[in-house]
């Protein structure tokens, strides 16, 4: 089947773009949610795509050159994204095997867990082809258990959107080790496929800088407080959840002083006058569109300012945002505008990114999602 896209769809493709727009299609024939078709300008071949008109992004590219799509053309994308991933099993026994685009398979996200996967569908395209994907894994990895993570993004491809075990059975609380660390998580009920496995490599790095007084805000299971390792450490978390994990993973890692306070950082914010050296920001994404990115940088300005009070001569400050909205750009001038609130200077010290298991394909600017820079403060 034939779908004519427009001109500015055309060079988008021509640079290996992933993505076609609904109004970047010139008609829709009638299919079924994920069928596949030949993308065509002036009726030349362009690429293979799934095609679904209930979808803004109506056509997700699957190859830029005319293949037979089968078990055996996702068996070979599937092994060729395992393949790069096979050293890190030397350092954690947890990771991304499949990052959807960014692994040329459009809608399919898959996470290790040692004996478990954890998947996450969410093109009509890749649900059509859940069986065979099932199939796959199962032969490849003879797992215990693969399991369904529910995503919003399923009910814009018109999809339904449930939590689901595929295959074997499941745990829920599973133990993960990622450079000689320990951390328990949900796999069922927590948050993304269980963990923030993109973060593995920025925990490391920020670590290394903790010193006497640790400040960990937004602090999930405790991940970067933890690899700090500091003398005392404080974490500082909303949800109740999360705070039960933080108490776990201190024990299991042997953090010794520390203290968990379970509320909203921004009030945290407003009374505390404790002196940190080290500071990490990683609050979820507050911006999760262009439009609500006005509040979201009002909300970082906030963030920053206070945090930099709190932040001893000579110590360190780590951002990260999760969000497309707030780039890498977005918080260098936060932290410029709130260093001269602040009276104070910041070095750049590191600029961060996602893990190299969630890859980032400078084709698709989409792919670059999660961005950090830890910042020093001196003063004169």
């Amino acid at each position: 089947m034939k779908v004519e896209i427009t001109k500015s769809a055309f060079e988008k493709l021509r640079k290996k773009a992933p993505w076609v727009y609904k109004n970047e299609i010139v008609k829709f024939p009638e299919c079924i949610p994920g069928d596949i078709v030949d993308l065509v300008y002036k009726n030349e071949y362009v690429a293979s795509a799934f095609l679904n008109p209930l979808s803004k992004i109506s056509a997700r590219v699957l190859s830029f050159e005319k293949t037979h799509i089968d078990k055996e053309f996702f068996k070979n994308r599937i092994k060729k994204a395992i393949k790069k991933r096979n050293f890190l099993e030397k350092i954690t026994n947890s990771y991304r095997l499949v990052h959807s685009e960014a692994d040329f398979l459009p809608g399919l996200i898959v996470d290790k867990y040692a004996d478990y996967l954890v998947v996450d569908i969410t093109s009509a395209g890749m649900e059509n082809f859940k069986g065979i994907i099932l199939e796959i894994l199962i032969e490849i990895f003879n797992p215990k258990g693969i399991y369904q993570k529910a995503d919003k993004i399923r009910l814009k491809e018109g999809l339904e959107n449930e939590n689901e075990i595929l295959y074997g059975e499941m745990v829920d609380e599973f133990e993960i080790i990622e450079n000689n660390k320990k951390f328990i998580t949900n796999l069922i009920t927590g948050q993304k496929t269980g963990f923030f496995l993109d973060q593995r490599k920025n925990r490391k790095i920020v670590g290394k800088y903790g010193g006497k007084k640790t400040l960990d805000l937004f602090s999930n299971a405790g991940g970067f407080g933890i690899y700090a390792n500091a003398p005392f450490t404080k974490f500082v978390e909303i949800s109740a959840s999360a705070c039960s994990l933080i108490e776990k993973n201190c024990e299991l890692n042997n953090l010794k002083n520390y203290e968990i306070i379970k509320t909203d950082v921004f009030k945290f914010l407003e009374s505390e006058k404790e002196k940190y050296d080290l500071i990490i920001i990683d609050p979820p994404a507050f911006a999760k569109n262009k439009n609500a990115k006005k509040g979201a940088l009002k909300g970082w300005k906030y963030l920053i300012v206070n945090s930099l009070k709190l932040l001893e001569e000579g110590g360190y400050l780590a951002l990260f945002s999760c969000s497309n909205a707030i780039n890498q750009k977005d918080l260098l001038d936060l932290a410029l505008s709130s260093s001269v609130i602040d009276g104070s200077f910041l070095e750049a010290v590191e600029f961060l990114k996602q893990d190299i298991d969630h890859p980032y394909l400078i084709n698709i600017p989409n792919s670059l999602y999660l961005t950090g820079i830890l910042l020093r403060k001196e003063t004169l």
